[in-house]
């Protein structure tokens, strides 16, 4: 039993792997979040606020590679262009801008108040 969790958790990390190797928009995401935490430690975000900015964070990593995962099947699916799987294309990447747009509204509710002190000071 322990074999087989063991068997899907490496399939699983080596599904993040290839997200990030292959999809430069998931690399990008993967340095702003990089950029966030460090900006979170120089901070010193209580625990709820690094709650809300993980949670966002993650929220776009998964939206990225939930999306990646749709539009690698839908060019299996159909190699030629299709208008119906255009539109599905464009609702999983849709899912990444409103994921992308929570985030970034996360963050500037976290750290805008902590910018205002460092600018006052």
């Amino acid at each position: 039993m322990l074999r087989q969790e063991w068997i899907r958790f490496k399939a699983a990390l080596n599904g993040v792997f290839e997200l990030f190797r292959s999809e430069k928009h998931a690399r990008l995401h993967l340095v702003a979040l990089l950029a966030v935490l460090i900006l979170g430690f120089l901070c010193r975000l209580t625990t709820s606020e690094w709650t809300a900015v993980l949670l966002a964070s993650g929220l776009v990593l998964a939206s990225e590679a939930l999306n990646t995962a749709v539009e690698k099947l839908c060019d299996y699916v159909q190699p030629r262009h299709h208008h119906e799987i255009g539109k599905v294309k464009d609702l999983a990447a849709g899912a990444v801008l409103i994921a992308s747009l929570t985030a970034l509204v996360v963050g500037c509710l976290v750290f805008i108040p902590y910018l205002k002190i460092w600018l006052e000071s």
